[in-house]
């Protein structure tokens, strides 16, 4: 029935209906949206914000038809949470709150079959009917989860794998430190630059230690060369190295892929032998090796990955490799030659040597990020390496400023 059809009575009382599924689709939105956020069962998760983003799907639909009918503009008046945060459901636990929840979606079933008689809206009908049948899908999908294990109903939602192994791994991951691979290589360019120019600053300051003048002036000379020389060379190594690891991984990759398309069985029987390796009984391996096969790219993918031992998504940026390790072992490369834009002479060893080690603490420190070493273990352990260090090439500088080389 049009907006023109409807008297003004009828066309409120449409409204008043309307607007309430609106926040009550709204309501279930925020409920299942909170709900998945708080859940620690990937699976689960997954599935309660798919059932969110249908209730997100319904009103819309309710929205829409509000404003088509010339209705006001809708606000949600619940909880930001739903009904997630109410004293049932959080003191029940997950069970209860899905118990809830099922029983929940039944009453909107039931509500919404009542309104097909009543509210004499052809529009709104037709929501009506795509509604509901949502909403018994939800109420199968609901009764999967609380026996334990999920089935998605004919056309319902299908559990996305990758996304439950990313969320799996993630949540396994909280409270350890996962860093990038770039800050494996700005440690360990930082570290490099560190030790590379606090040698040559402390056997530049042994040659030179008879003329403070000149003590500062050849170790600012040395360390800045010997700066920019390391930060080039760690920078365009670390480029060449991710950019030869990723082209050796695209040949071989491209030799899997014709190995493939020359030899399919030989190819399924190899990643069979593979599986079959790790333990799973030949019959297994046979029938897992031909359900991957129905996809080619992911018979390429896993057949190499067996083989290789590694993934696309595993191999480093050759540009952030060169960058971070370019600009930190300038940043670590820079640190002992400091005190000697300010200072001579044995102050200025001095503070270099204080300052350098201090840097070598911290730089052992931050390896804990990528190490599973304690950091202060990893920072002392850098400490006694930079000391000796420094006074092994000290030493080695003052023979030879004796020698008179």
């Amino acid at each position: 029935m049009a907006k023109e059809a409807m008297n003004g009575a009828r066309l409120k009382k449409v409204l008043a209906a309307l607007e309430g599924n609106w926040q009550a689709e709204m309501e279930g939105f925020h409920t299942y949206q909170t709900l998945a956020d708080r859940d620690t069962d990937p699976v689960r998760a997954q599935v309660l914000r798919h059932l969110a983003g249908a209730e997100w799907e319904h009103a819309a639909l309710w929205h829409g038809r509000i404003m088509e009918l010339g209705g006001t503009e809708p606000v949600y008046h619940g909880n930001p949470g739903g009904e997630a945060n109410s004293l049932a459901n959080r003191a029940g636990g997950v069970r209860m709150a899905l118990r809830r929840l099922e029983i929940e979606e039944s009453r909107h079933i039931a509500n919404y079959g009542e309104q097909l008689k009543a509210l004499g809206d052809e529009g709104s009908v037709a929501i009506l009917d795509h509604v509901i049948e949502d909403e018994k899908d939800h109420y199968r999908e609901l009764g999967s989860l609380l026996r334990g294990h999920y089935t998605a109903p004919a056309g319902a939602h299908r559990i996305d794998a990758k996304a439950v192994l990313d969320e799996m791994l993630a949540k396994r991951s909280q409270g350890r430190k996962q860093p990038g691979a770039w800050i494996g290589d700005a440690i360990y360019g930082v570290n490099d630059g560190l030790g590379a120019i606090f040698g040559i600053v402390s056997g530049v300051s042994g040659a030179t230690l008879g003329d403070p003048a000149q003590t500062s002036h050849y170790v600012l000379l040395a360390g800045l060369s010997g700066m920019i020389a390391s930060a080039l060379s760690m920078g365009s190594g670390a480029y060449l190295a991710a950019k030869s690891e990723r082209e050796i991984y695209e040949a071989e990759v491209a030799r899997e892929r014709e190995a493939i398309q020359m030899n399919g069985p030989e190819a399924r029987e190899l990643l069979s032998l593979y599986y079959q390796v790790k333990g799973l009984p030949e019959e297994d391996a046979h029938n897992m090796v031909n359900h991957i096969a129905n996809d080619p790219e992911q018979l390429l993918r896993a057949l190499t990955s067996e083989r290789l031992g590694s993934s696309e998504e595993a191999l480093s940026n050759p540009m952030v490799s060169a960058s971070s390790g370019a600009l930190s072992t300038a940043i670590g490369a820079t640190i002992p030659i400091i005190p000697f834009f300010f200072m001579q002479g044995v102050p200025a060893v001095i503070a270099a040597a204080i300052i350098s080690l201090a840097a070598h603490f911290a730089v052992g420190a931050a390896k804990s990020l990528i190490t599973v070493r304690s950091w202060w273990s990893s920072g002392l352990e850098m400490t006694v390496v930079g000391a000796l260090e420094g006074v092994v090439t000290y030493g080695i500088g003052i023979l030879l400023g004796k020698g008179g080389i």
